[in-house]
Protein backbone atom coordinates (compact mmCIF):
# COMPACT_ATOMS: atom_id res chain seq x y z
CA UNK A 1 0.00 0.00 0.00
CA UNK A 2 0.96 3.33 -1.00
CA UNK A 3 0.99 5.77 2.02
CA UNK A 4 -1.26 8.65 0.76
CA UNK A 5 -0.14 12.67 1.53
CA UNK A 6 -2.90 13.41 3.71
CA UNK A 7 -2.47 10.42 5.87
CA UNK A 8 1.36 11.92 6.25
CA UNK A 9 -0.29 15.65 6.83
CA UNK A 10 -2.96 14.07 9.64
CA UNK A 11 0.28 12.46 11.31
CA UNK A 12 1.78 15.65 11.62
CA UNK A 13 -1.13 17.42 12.74
CA UNK A 14 -2.10 14.88 15.21
CA UNK A 15 1.48 15.15 16.49
CA UNK A 16 1.38 18.96 16.77
CA UNK A 17 -1.87 18.88 18.76
CA UNK A 18 -0.60 15.73 20.77
CA UNK A 19 2.58 18.20 21.63
CA UNK A 20 0.49 20.46 23.46
CA UNK A 21 -0.24 17.67 26.09
CA UNK A 22 3.06 17.60 27.68
CA UNK A 23 3.04 21.64 28.34
CA UNK A 24 0.05 21.67 30.12
CA UNK A 25 0.60 18.46 32.18
CA UNK A 26 3.81 20.43 33.03
CA UNK A 27 2.13 23.49 33.84
CA UNK A 28 -0.44 21.23 36.08
CA UNK A 29 2.72 19.59 37.66
CA UNK A 30 2.96 23.27 39.11
CA UNK A 31 0.25 23.29 41.06
CA UNK A 32 -0.44 21.41 44.63
CA UNK A 33 -1.93 17.52 43.59
CA UNK A 34 -2.35 16.20 47.18
CA UNK A 35 -6.16 16.60 47.13
CA UNK A 36 -9.03 15.20 44.91
CA UNK A 37 -10.53 18.74 45.17
CA UNK A 38 -7.43 19.94 43.96
CA UNK A 39 -7.08 17.62 40.95
CA UNK A 40 -10.75 18.15 40.10
CA UNK A 41 -10.09 22.27 39.47
CA UNK A 42 -6.83 21.47 37.62
CA UNK A 43 -7.69 22.29 34.37
CA UNK A 44 -4.18 22.10 32.96
CA UNK A 45 -4.21 18.45 33.99
CA UNK A 46 -7.55 18.11 31.92
CA UNK A 47 -6.11 19.98 28.98
CA UNK A 48 -2.88 18.26 28.77
CA UNK A 49 -4.58 14.69 29.16
CA UNK A 50 -7.26 15.59 26.31
CA UNK A 51 -4.77 16.83 23.88
CA UNK A 52 -2.58 14.13 23.80
CA UNK A 53 -5.27 11.85 23.84
CA UNK A 54 -7.04 13.89 20.57
CA UNK A 55 -3.42 13.81 19.15
CA UNK A 56 -3.47 10.08 19.45
CA UNK A 57 -7.34 9.62 18.29
CA UNK A 58 -6.06 11.73 15.02
CA UNK A 59 -3.64 9.63 14.35
CA UNK A 60 -6.01 6.21 14.00
CA UNK A 61 -7.75 7.08 11.01
CA UNK A 62 -4.35 8.37 8.93
CA UNK A 63 -3.23 4.54 9.69
CA UNK A 64 -6.37 4.19 6.93
CA UNK A 65 -4.22 5.69 4.41
CA UNK A 66 -0.77 3.94 4.54
CA UNK A 67 1.81 1.73 6.13
CA UNK A 68 2.49 1.62 9.81
CA UNK A 69 6.48 1.40 9.16
CA UNK A 70 6.47 5.26 7.46
CA UNK A 71 3.34 6.65 9.33
CA UNK A 72 4.81 5.85 12.77
CA UNK A 73 8.49 7.18 12.80
CA UNK A 74 6.76 10.84 11.93
CA UNK A 75 5.83 10.68 15.42
CA UNK A 76 9.23 11.53 16.84
CA UNK A 77 8.16 14.65 15.51
CA UNK A 78 6.80 15.20 18.75
CA UNK A 79 9.68 15.75 20.81
CA UNK A 80 10.46 18.87 18.41
CA UNK A 81 7.02 20.11 19.20
CA UNK A 82 7.35 19.85 22.70
CA UNK A 83 11.06 21.21 22.67
CA UNK A 84 9.98 24.17 20.61
CA UNK A 85 6.79 24.59 22.44
CA UNK A 86 8.49 24.45 25.55
CA UNK A 87 10.84 27.38 24.70
CA UNK A 88 7.50 29.15 23.65
CA UNK A 89 5.37 28.22 26.62
CA UNK A 90 7.75 27.70 29.95
CA UNK A 91 10.65 29.47 28.80
CA UNK A 92 13.17 26.68 28.57
CA UNK A 93 16.70 26.90 26.57
CA UNK A 94 17.58 25.19 23.73
CA UNK A 95 21.10 24.81 23.74
CA UNK A 96 23.68 22.72 21.06
CA UNK A 97 22.48 19.24 21.72
CA UNK A 98 19.13 20.01 22.21
CA UNK A 99 19.08 21.65 18.50
CA UNK A 100 21.96 18.79 17.23
CA UNK A 101 18.89 16.22 18.29
CA UNK A 102 16.43 17.97 16.93
CA UNK A 103 18.77 18.13 13.48
CA UNK A 104 18.98 14.11 14.11
CA UNK A 105 15.06 13.71 14.23
CA UNK A 106 14.48 15.51 11.20
CA UNK A 107 17.24 13.71 9.45
CA UNK A 108 15.71 10.40 10.78
CA UNK A 109 11.87 10.79 9.43
CA UNK A 110 13.52 12.13 6.14
CA UNK A 111 15.46 8.79 5.79
CA UNK A 112 12.40 7.08 6.17
CA UNK A 113 10.30 9.03 3.99
CA UNK A 114 12.90 8.66 1.46
CA UNK A 115 13.92 5.08 1.93
CA UNK A 116 9.40 4.22 1.09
Amino acid sequence: MATELWAIGLVIFATLVGAFGPILLKKASEKKLSKISSLMKNYHLFGGVSLYGFGTILFIPALKGGDLSILYPFVALNYIWVSLLSVRFLGEKMNSMKWMGIALIIAGVSFIGIGS
